[in-house]
């Protein structure tokens, strides 16, 4: 079935034990989007010899023109098992079709805010890794950002014709450097991870369960240990009994004999037997199964065309059943070895196989995600939806980034529905990430206006989405910025928001060219803050407009956007800057006092720099304004030696209420002292959001409150008075306590040919 239907993938969409959400993750030019060509091709939306260079999920010019992924993309792909095939799976299944809902997702360090926002509506990742230069800085980011959100990992070893072609490795060296690799991969998982014990189970890779996949996405070929095994078990199989296997007596003889397939496992030709010493009984060297058995045809088929030996070719085409269309047989080089290859181990089935086999259903995974993606008690209705993925559940949905859509200025929120089912025309609450349950703030009730499946390049509109899916809505983007939580859950909390790994540090102001277009600037700019989850843009007091990205490349794509489709008119840039952070050295010398306007209340405070790792870990989410109040005593006890009684008197973090800095009420038997905590509070976040050598963010600073006097009428004690006392107040304690400037360090790992050096 290769063109199938919105009505068919509608139907699939209800049997959630055959949905598998999963994210393509991988470092910079390792093969991503190219190896998703594979995958689309198998479903049917591309043609298959075209695989490989149309980079189907690469749908804006620029990505095509510079052969790099920017934004994520969504598609969904429909693949068929067959009844041996099912036997492997061992977690529920309903019927033998599956949808495989795939993101493909960038690898550029500046764009690493399109990948959190991949993983989070996902529920299983394959990580592409190059075979030639192995793990690098990028997969381990994102691997890491995968384990955290309690993502399970499937491994894909690409660029195998390289190896071959270019580094004319022979089989053992290409066994080592696998290996290599999967423990690499398994080191990152074990450090991040949460151990066997936790929620997920063991979730390392391993070649000879079949998590491991190996191959040429440009080339369209790959493989995993399965595939091998299976022809082996059919070859042993004609030689002795004749009788047809059933499901499971065949999935239990491919997974023995997967077994024997890798490790330190030889296998000797004269008795035709398996054995694990390296020598057989007459002193022989043996060979290892994986080179013998599996590497040793793939490279028979590449040595016979690249050296254009065609009774040898032909010769292994004939024993390996490899069936050539007439328009292949002509060719020679290295198209035929793409086509010979193509044939006989498809990309497609492969991975899919993999990701159906290995990578959980929403069902299994929203049972083991609900606790980090829910804010509120584990126990109430929406949570419970959540937790059993329940169709008939209220509406949980969360919204991980906005689509441009073809109408200027209109955004498609994209996003999964974790319970409930979501249909067009459905009256909704829109919860932005600064609602709390019971205020109106960041709340809005709307009805949506369509549904809508994403498809690469296209959409098709939907009537309703069960839980389990990914989907895009349309007319929900006035009411959110970049994410949110929709629910149809009254008294429903936020889902978690998203934790970048990066943080926009690059700054450059710009402005119209011509002044009469500055209307224009700013409605740009809003919509450019809409389409691209990490871009910050803000008005100094200056009134320049100021930009904030990742890097360079996120800026300088940033613009070209704002330039092109967001605002539509000539602009000036500056030259990029970076942002500072500022900080203290140590206790401020003296107390400082500061009185308000009316001379009636006074505040008395002193700052002190944080112990270190303190910053780094809020910055992580290990300390976090939201967690429960023992959790962070015990924490900040144990690890920072804090009194318990002060971490219970923490009043909140700033700036915007998760930032790197403190501020602690140590006060004794003061009267009043709640009823002025939202002003001070509020003077805290402008304290260090604007900091006090130049404006800048403050970054590891506690500060402590006293002592406070107040009038006893609370007209004189008012916001008016006491916010701008506060702010000025903490100002002259930093002031006090040798105020730092910190400037970033841009940390980068250059990889070059050796011969360049």
């Amino acid at each position: 079935m290769v063109n199938f239907t919105v009505d068919q993938i509608r139907a699939i969409m209800d049997k959630k034990s055959n949905i598998r959400n999963m994210s393509v993750i991988a470092h910079v030019d390792h093969g991503k989007s190219t190896l998703t060509d594979s995958l689309v091709s198998k479903a049917g939306i591309i043609a298959s010899a075209k695989a490989g260079e149309t980079r189907f999920t690469d749908t804006r010019k620029d990505e095509q023109e510079r052969c790099i992924t920017i934004k994520s993309t969504a598609i969904s792909l429909y693949y068929e098992l067959s009844d041996n095939d099912l036997a492997f799976i061992k977690e529920g299944k309903d019927g033998s079709g599956f949808l495989i809902n795939l993101i493909d997702s960038p690898g550029h360090v500046d764009f690493s805010s399109e990948v959190t926002a991949a993983l989070r509506v996902t529920d299983g990742a394959l990580v592409v890794v190059d075979c030639v230069s192995g793990v690098c800085v990028q997969t381990e980011t994102v691997l890491r950002q995968a384990v955290a959100e309690r993502i399970k990992p499937v491994l894909m070893m690409n660029k195998m014709d390289r190896a071959l072609l270019e580094l004319q490795l022979k089989p053992e060296e290409l066994y080592q450097t696998f290996q290599r690799i999967v423990e690499s991969v398994n080191v990152i998982i074990s450090t991040y991870g949460e151990g066997e014990t936790g929620p997920m189970g063991n979730i390392m890779i391993d070649p000879l369960i079949g998590t491991v996949g190996f191959g040429s996405g440009l080339h369209g070929w790959a493989f995993t240990l399965k595939q091998f095994a299976e022809m082996y078990v059919a070859k042993f199989a004609a030689k002795g009994e004749k009788a047809q296997l059933l499901p499971a007596e065949h999935s239990k003889k491919v997974e023995d004999m997967m077994k024997k397939l890798w490790g330190d496992k030889y296998f000797d030709p004269a008795t035709g037997k398996f054995s694990k010493s390296a020598t057989s009984p007459d002193g022989k060297r043996l060979p290892r199964t994986f080179c013998q058995l599996v590497l040793d045809p793939i490279f028979k088929i590449f040595d016979a065309i690249m050296n254009f030996n065609k009774e040898e070719t032909a010769k292994l085409i004939e024993k390996l059943n490899i069936k050539l269309d007439v328009e292949d047989r002509d060719k020679e080089g290295k198209p035929l070895l793409k086509a010979v290859m193509r044939h006989w181990l498809p990309a497609g089935d492969a991975l899919l196989q993999m990701i159906t086999m290995h990578l959980p259903s929403p069902v299994t995974a929203q049972k083991y995600r609900c606790d980090l993606l829910y804010e509120g008690p584990p126990d109430d209705e929406a949570a419970m939806g959540v937790r059993n993925c329940d169709p008939k559940a209220p509406l949980m949905m969360y919204i991980s980034k906005m689509v441009p859509t073809t109408d200027k200025g209109r955004f498609y929120a994209f996003g999964r529905v974790f319970s409930g089912i979501v249909s067009t025309g459905q009256k909704v609450r829109i919860m932005g990430p600064n609602y709390t349950p019971g205020k109106k703030e960041d709340l809005y009730l709307r009805a949506i206006q369509r549904t809508i499946l994403m498809m690469g390049r296209y959409v098709e509109p939907i009537e309703e989405v069960p839980c389990g899916n990914i989907v895009g809505l349309v007319g929900v983007d006035q009411f959110l910025v970049k994410t949110g939580t929709i629910t149809t859950f009254e008294h429903a909390h936020n889902m978690r928001v998203m934790k970048f790994s990066v943080s926009p540090v690059v700054r450059v102001a710009v402005e119209a060219k011509n002044p009469a277009d500055l209307p224009k600037l700013v409605e740009g700019l809003r919509r450019l803050a809409k389409s691209d989850p990490m871009v910050q843009c803000v008005i100094e007091e200056s009134g320049e407009h100021i930009i904030a990205g990742a890097g360079e490349l996120h800026l300088e794509i940033c613009l070209k956007d704002l330039e092109e489709d967001h605002a539509c008119i000539p602009i000036k840039k500056s030259d990029p800057v970076v942002s500072y952070r500022e900080t203290v050295s140590e206790e401020s010398s003296q107390m400082c006092l500061s009185k308000s306007a009316n001379k009636h209340n006074r505040l008395y405070m002193k700052a002190r720099p944080f112990p270190d790792g303190l910053a780094e870990d809020i910055d992580k989410g290990e300390v976090s304004s939201r967690q429960e109040m023992k959790q962070r005593a015990h924490y900040l006890a144990e690890k920072y030696e804090w009194d318990v009684s002060e971490v219970r008197k923490i009043w909140c973090f700033g700036p915007d209420g998760t930032g790197p800095n403190i501020l602690v009420d140590i006060t004794k038997g003061v009267q009043y002292l709640n009823e002025i905590k939202d002003s001070v509070v509020a003077g805290f976040q402008w304290a260090t959001k604007e900091g006090v050598l130049c404006g800048e963010n403050m970054r590891g600073v506690r500060f402590d409150i006293h002592d406070v006097t107040l009038h006893a009428d609370s007209i004189h004690r008012g916001g008016a008075q006491i916010l701008p006392t506060a702010r000025s107040v903490l100002c002259a304690s930093a002031l006090t306590a040798q105020p730092r400037l910190m400037e970033p360090i841009y940390l980068l790992e250059i990889q070059v040919c050796q011969r360049v050096i």
